[in-house]
């Protein structure tokens, strides 16, 4: 086998439909238009979504529910992250640090959760605590400080 002598599976190449280039083509007269009507014109387009006069499927499905415009979208870190941090030698805690270790992107407020076990006393400031989070912190003898 050399490249000269390479050649595509049978039937993968099909010859290219060549339209209104005369009867002989078999695709000359209309065209593969068919006979008059809209759309058998140039320039024709229908409405995205139209059916033909039948209601559209986004009417004839339900609506409900809402999108909250206010809502604020906090990235999760649990207390067993916190703890790895705590065991490298990192006790004061911020959204800075916790950038520079690849744990949060540059705009995330963070949230910390309760998933996980404490074990350091460890100084945290975040923009959110769960209840039981702040709860585990202070126990240890560790402060939470809400940004």
């Amino acid at each position: 086998m050399n490249l000269n002598n390479l050649t595509p599976a049978a039937g993968s190449i099909k010859k290219e439909k060549r339209i209104a280039r005369g009867q002989g083509s078999g695709h000359g007269g209309t065209s593969t238009r068919g006979h008059k009507g809209a759309k058998s014109r140039s320039g024709y387009k229908t409405k995205i979504g139209f059916e033909g006069g039948q209601m559209p499927l986004q009417r004839r499905v339900p609506k409900f529910g809402f999108k909250n415009i206010n809502r604020v979208l906090y990235k999760a870190i649990n207390l067993e992250l916190i703890e790895n941090l705590a065991l490298k030698g990192i006790v004061e805690i911020n959204p800075e640090v916790l950038k520079a270790n690849g744990l949060i992107s540059n705009n995330d407020l963070v949230k910390i959760l309760n998933r996980g076990e404490l074990k350091s006393k460890v100084s945290i400031s975040a923009h959110g605590f769960s209840a039981a989070a702040s709860k585990a912190i202070e126990d240890l003898g560790g402060t939470c400080t809400k940004i």
